[in-house]
């Protein structure tokens, strides 16, 4: 989860897992292991109580028993070993096992929080292997302690040890990533009308001959390269190369430039068709309180988690922490924030928020049955199916009327204490709490539950009444509270995700409410909130934390009687222009550059691009939907790493992001994440372990890597794969904008008359033409004339056989619609391609 900043990180999911490479010799420093060899039997070697450590061959084996969760619930180790902060210590040892397995190895404090100087996870086999590693002592500690965590198996087996070795002055480990061929692409491709740029890393101060070659080696383009100077993102000097005007279409093309050729592509129509699903598809797997079914997700099935089962305890029942409630609320059910079994409603908030939007901006393109879960066929979008799930546990954490703070949603939910990796969802052991509600929370439940409210009314007008009353609710709640924020040292068990200003998460809230509601009170709230007019479209992008610029695309985006909507239009096709201007500038062609990367740069990348997306909607200006194209190059491979951070998209993409049970790197029997899921990507503070020791001094684009231990370059998050759906069905539309007129009125009350005129300004007929459109809400159309009309949920379909050039043809239909606003439509497709 994002912003884990507090103390409690370096707690004992803090792993420096290191890479099984070679310690530097050591030979200068002190045997710091009493009794390594086992000349002298075991001690001063413990064991846990369910082992009996004895010597054989020379070497300490013990027979590790099976049916084990954890990795810690078999333990050996030895006690009180000094280090010295600053120096380099080279740790080894002899392992086997009767049969492969991954044990860890560690150096850490002995006492709570368990801190973790050195995490290993060697993989050992029946003939044994001598491992080696090395790290970097950050502090001066008397008592270190070394364990070696063996448990963790279903079937026991037997472990032996020799040779264990802890010594300093080693030479610091140096981490050099594999980058590949200096010339970077989007390995996953380009469209073949779209921008297509590529970066090369050189320091030739003059333009380069390129070669653009086909799958069988044929030169299809040439040209030269532009010289860009030094990236400072990067610390390295590039040329940038533009080869747009090949539109093409094939497979396996290269670009070859300076003696280097790049990783292949494709150029194709249907690039992102299936990172659209699959990005959607991520969330699925992420489900807490459900069977994953294997023949829905093969590779990837599993028990519910968190359903009342031993050994979980929760989430049935959960009481709050101590001295904070003294009830219980089911809180089942919702999606799993990141790589742990926490759940929380700020980062479940702006997910759900974004799924919806996605529905919400193209309501025809959501099918039912595209997601293959559970819910598909029961006619209802499984983009839809997929948010109820998360917006069910949003308002489960409502607390209850009657309690003190009613209508307060609680900020989260997660274990007690850290839990280690690997750990399946329904093998966490730790008791279960709900934590104070925050005005933060409260607020995301008023803003989702209302736009809820509105997405779901044509499938289940319950449901969406059951939103609208929790929306409400919140509201009141909310500003009878305006600030109870989260304490941001409430870090142990779950990231804190302290807000200290929550007038943003307000006025979003507030234009939600008015988008379903129309009502008076929440247009005042809007337009007296400085987050309305100020210039919100920061450098670093929109994200949990930062949510006005959610208010300010709904009420740009969603049809709404805001008084100077025209003047909210503007100021987004403002922030894409800034966004614009600085990948222009950028030779890596990025929408973010910030002197430094923050936690989770990549769905920044991603937010800023879905500010350039809806100003190509708005205006349908051709050069923002380029800059959203030129933008996913640097996420799928043209960047300074030269790898993609989508899972299974491009040659080289990241497979061990931070994840208890995506956890193939520590477990060989466990998947790595599903395909389509984003990687955080480079964080210049580096907070973990493993960030720490291999990337010190990293200049922004190489601080990451793909390793399961590091969890702030790493992770993998509900909120970070949510803009990557999003990006991804905008760039999966194929439709254009054309200019065609159409106007539509509508008049009456809850029973309502409308009037449809299509007007052909061309030189040609239109015949057989169909126009579409959705409604906002429930609105449904009930008798037509003058064309023939049908409605599948909110979308209508008009059709008709011809419109003359220069001519107009009007058809009519009356219309129901429930309670509140029902202003006109704004988006229509005419023949398949979006009106302007």
């Amino acid at each position: 989860m994002t912003r884990r900043l507090s103390a409690a990180l370096a707690l004992l999911t803090a792993f420096a897992l290191a890479p099984a490479a070679p310690a530097h010799a050591a030979d200068e420093g002190p045997e710091q292991i009493v009794n390594g060899t086992f000349d002298d039997g075991t001690a001063p070697w413990w064991g846990t109580p369910n082992l009996t450590l004895g010597v054989e061959d020379g070497r300490l084996c013990a027979d590790v028993p099976g049916d084990t969760a954890n990795p810690w619930d078999v333990i050996i180790g030895q006690d009180n070993l000094p280090l010295v902060e600053g120096e380099t210590y080279a740790f080894s040892f002899y392992g086997s096992a009767s049969e492969t397995q991954v044990v860890r190895a560690l150096v850490q404090l002995p006492v709570d929080p368990w801190t973790q100087y050195l995490s290993a996870a060697p993989e050992l086999s029946a003939a044994g292997d001598v491992h080696e590693f090395t790290f970097t002592a950050p502090v001066s500690l008397p008592d270190a302690q070394v364990a070696f965590q063996i448990g963790g198996s279903a079937e026991p087996w037997r472990f032996c040890m020799d040779d264990v070795s802890l010594r300093g002055g080693a030479e610091p480990e140096q981490y050099e990533p594999d980058t590949g061929p200096r010339v970077r692409v989007n390995m996953v491709g380009y469209l073949p009308s779209g921008p297509k740029n590529a970066t090369v890393v050189t320091d030739a101060p003059r333009a380069l001959k390129w070669e653009l070659k086909d799958a069988s080696g044929r030169t299809v383009a040439h040209g030269k390269s532009t010289p860009r100077g030094l990236d400072e993102s990067s610390g390295e000097r590039v040329h940038s190369i533009d080869f747009g005007k090949y539109r093409k279409p094939g497979t396996g093309f290269t670009l070859t430039v300076d003696g280097e050729t790049s990783r292949p592509f494709d150029i194709a129509e249907d690039l992102y068709d299936e990172m659209r699903t699959d990005a959607l598809k991520f969330y699925y797997t992420q489900r807490s309180g459900i069977e994953i079914r294997d023949d829905l997700r093969p590779g990837y099935g599993r028990p519910a988690g968190h359903v009342g089962v031993a050994p979980n305890q929760g989430d049935i029942s959960v009481p709050c922490q101590p001295g904070v409630c003294d009830y219980s609320l089911d809180v089942r059910g919702g999606w799993y924030d990141a790589g742990d079994h926490g759940k929380y409603v700020v980062n479940g908030g702006i997910s759900v928020h974004q799924l919806m939007s996605l529905y919400e901006r193209d309501k025809a393109a959501s099918k039912d049955g595209q997601l293959n879960i559970p819910e598909s066929g029961n006619g209802v979008p499984d983009v839809l199916d997929e948010a109820r799930w998360e917006q069910e546990f949003l308002l489960s954490m409502q607390v209850p009327d009657g309690e003190r703070l009613a209508g307060m949603a609680h900020h989260k939910i997660h274990d007690a204490q850290w839990t280690g990796l690997p750990l399946l969802p329904h093998l966490d052991p730790q008791p279960r709490e709900l934590h104070p509600p925050s005005t933060a929370a409260t607020l995301n439940l008023a803003a989702t539950a209302a736009q809820a409210a509105r997405v779901f009314a044509p499938y289940d007008a319950a449901f969406a009444a059951r939103n609208l009353a929790a929306a409400r609710k919140a509201w009141a709640a909310a500003l009878a509270n305006p600030d109870l924020l989260a304490d941001p040292n409430d870090g142990v068990g779950g990231g804190a995700y302290n807000d200290a200003d929550v007038s943003d998460e307000f006025y979003w809230a507030a234009a939600e409410l008015f988008i379903t509601t129309g009502e008076k009170e929440f247009a005042r709230f809007v337009q007296s909130s400085p987050h309305h007019t100020g210039d919100i479209w920061r450098e670093r992008g929109f994200d949990w934390g930062n949510t006005a610029q959610l208010g300010r695309l709904q009420l740009a985006t969603v049809p709404n009687a805001i008084p100077d909507r025209a003047r909210v239009r503007r100021s987004v096709v403002e922030g894409a222009e800034k966004y614009l201007a600085t990948q222009r500038k950028h030779p890596y062609g990025l929408p973010y550059n910030p002197p430094d990367f923050d936690w989770g740069s990549n769905n920044l990348v991603l937010n800023n691009m879905v500010v350039m997306a809806v100003a190509y909607d708005l205006t349908g200006k051709e050069k923002y939907r380029e800059g959203v194209r030129e933008g996913m190059d640097y996420i799928l491979g043209r960047n300074a790493l030269n790898q993609s951070y989508v899972t299974g998209y491009g040659e080289v993409s990241s497979q061990n992001q931070h994840s208890r049970w995506y956890a193939r790197q520590l477990d060989p029997s466990l998947p790595n994440p599903p395909r389509g899921t984003l990687s955080g990507g480079p964080n210049s503070a580096i907070q973990d372990p493993v960030a720490q020791r291999l990337l010190q001094g990293c200049k922004p684009q190489f601080c990451y890597i793909d390793h399961i231990e590091s969890w702030a370059t790493n992770e993998l998050t509900i909120n970070w794969n949510a803009p990557l759906a999003w990006i991804s069905a905008f760039l999966a539309d194929r439709s254009g904008h054309t200019h065609c007129d159409v106007r539509y009125t509508a008049g009456g009350g809850r029973h309502f008359t409308a009037q449809v005129t299509v007007r052909n300004h061309g030189p040609k007929s239109l015949d057989d033409w169909e126009l579409r459109w959705w409604f906002p809400g429930a609105q449904r159309v009930q008798n037509a004339r003058g064309a023939t009309v049908t409605q599948d949920g909110p979308v209508v379909t008009a059709s008709g056989k011809r419109v003359k050039p220069r001519h107009a043809i009007t058809f009519g239909f009356t219309g129901t619609t429930p309670a509140g606003p029902n202003p006109a439509p704004e988006v229509f497709y005419l023949n398949g391609e979006r009106c302007r």
